[in-house]
C-alpha cells in the first residue's frame, strides 16, 4: 500500500511539472526546458500586406518549433501595451512586436528589461533613446522607400518645367512608415522647387480611408498631377475615388505607392500605378531566427535590414504570378 502511494505521489509530481513547462509558457526555454515560447503583438489587420506579415509570423513560428501567443491591437498602442503587460506576466521567453506608433514606450519596455525578457522590434521602430530596451529592430528601412519614390518622380519630370502638383496620403499619424516615408520622399523631391505637395493628409494605411480622402483632395484640389500614397491598400483606395471622378488613374494623375502587394502589383500591371517600392511582408524566418539568438542570449545586430526593390509596369508583369502576398 505503501508503495503505491508513493507511486501516485511520484506520478503526480511528474505531471506537475509537465504543466508548468508545457502550455503556459513560463520562460521554458530560460529555464532550460528547451521550447521557446513567444509573446507577438501585432498591429491590427488594415491591409493586404499586414494580413501576410501575420501569416508569415505564425506559419515561422510553427515551422521553427516556437509557441506563439498572437495578439492584435487592433491599431491601438493602449492594446499593445496590455499584450506585453501580459506576455511580461505569463514569464514568455521573448516577446516581439510592431509598435503601432514611435513614442511612449519606455515604461513597459523596461517592465520587460526587468523581468529579464528579451524584446525584438519588427516591422516598425521607436524612438527610444534608450536602445538596451530591445535587443534588435528587424523590419524595412522606410527613409530608403520614399527616397525610391521621390527618386523614381523626379526621374520621371526631369524634363518637364512646368509645377508638379502632389497629393499624398499618409500612414498612421505617428507611425514609423508614415514619418519616415514622408521624409525620405520630401528629401528627394525637395531639391526641386517645380515639386509642390499641395495636400497631405492619413489614410491611416486603409483601402477605405484612401478613398475617402482622395475624394476629399479631388474637391478641394482640381488640377492633381501625382499622388504619392504610403501603401499600396490607400493607393487602391484612391483609384476607385479617381475612376468616380472620371479621371483615368496612371494617365490623368499618376499614382506612386509603397508594398507591392498582389492587388497592388496587379494595379500596376494594368496601369492604374505607375511604381511601387516594395516593402516585404515576410519577417518571419528571420524573426524566429533572432527569437532563438536572443533568447540563448547570443549577440545580434542592432538593426537587421529586409532586402527589397522596386517595381515599373513590366517588372511586376514577369512578377505577379510568382507573387507570395
Amino acid at each position: 500500500m505503501l508503495k503505491r502511494i508513493s507511486a501516485l505521489m511520484l506520478a503526480g509530481l511528474t505531471a506537475m511539472a509537465v504543466g508548468g513547462c508545457g502550455g503556459s509558457g513560463g520562460g521554458g526555454a530560460a529555464s532550460g526546458g528547451g521550447a521557446i515560447t513567444m509573446g507577438f503583438s501585432q498591429v491590427g489587420a488594415e491591409s493586404g500586406w499586414r494580413t501576410a506579415n501575420t501569416k508569415s509570423v505564425q506559419d515561422s513560428a510553427k515551422s521553427a518549433g516556437i509557441t506563439l501567443k498572437f495578439s492584435d491591437a487592433q491599431q491601438k498602442q493602449e492594446n499593445q501595451i496590455k499584450a506585453i503587460r501580459s506576455y511580461i506576466q505569463q514569464k514568455v521567453d521573448v516577446i516581439a512586436f510592431s509598435p503601432v506608433v514611435e513614442s511612449g514606450w519606455d515604461t513597459v519596455l523596461k517592465e520587460a528589461k526587468n523581468a529579464k525578457i528579451p524584446v525584438i522590434l519588427t516591422d516598425r521602430a521607436v524612438d527610444s533613446k534608450d536602445t538596451t530596451l530591445y535587443k534588435t529592430f528587424l523590419g524595412s528601412d522606410f527613409v530608403e522607400e520614399g527616397k525610391k519614390a521621390g527618386t523614381w518622380l523626379v526621374d520621371e519630370y526631369k524634363d518637364s518645367k512646368d509645377p508638379v502638383n502632389i497629393v499624398e496620403l499618409q500612414g498612421t499619424t505617428g507611425s514609423a512608415p508614415a514619418n519616415d516615408r514622408k521624409s525620405g520622399f520630401q528629401e528627394v523631391i525637395g531639391a526641386d522647387p517645380k515639386f509642390k505637395i499641395v495636400a497631405s493628409q492619413t489614410g491611416d494605411f486603409t483601402r477605405a480611408k484612401g478613398k475617402e480622402v482622395m475624394e476629399a483632395f479631388l474637391k478641394s484640389t482640381p488640377d492633381i498631377d501625382v499622388l504619392y500614397a504610403h501603401n499600396d491598400d490607400m493607393g487602391l483606395g484612391a483609384i476607385e475615388a479617381i475612376e468616380g471622378a472620371g479621371k483615368v488613374p496612371g494617365k490623368d494623375i499618376k499614382i506612386i505607392t509603397v508594398d507591392a502587394v498582389k492587388d497592388g502589383m496587379q494595379a500596376l500591371s494594368d496601369g492604374k500605378i505607375n511604381y511601387i517600392v516594395e516593402c516585404s511582408p515576410l519577417l518571419g524566418p528571420q524573426l524566429m531566427d533572432l527569437a532563438k539568438k536572443v533568447v540563448k542570449n547570443e549577440t545580434v545586430p542592432a538593426r537587421v535590414i529586409t532586402e527589397e526593390t522596386a517595381f515599373n509596369q513590366e517588372q511586376a508583369k514577369a512578377a505577379l504570378p510568382n507573387r507570395q502576398y
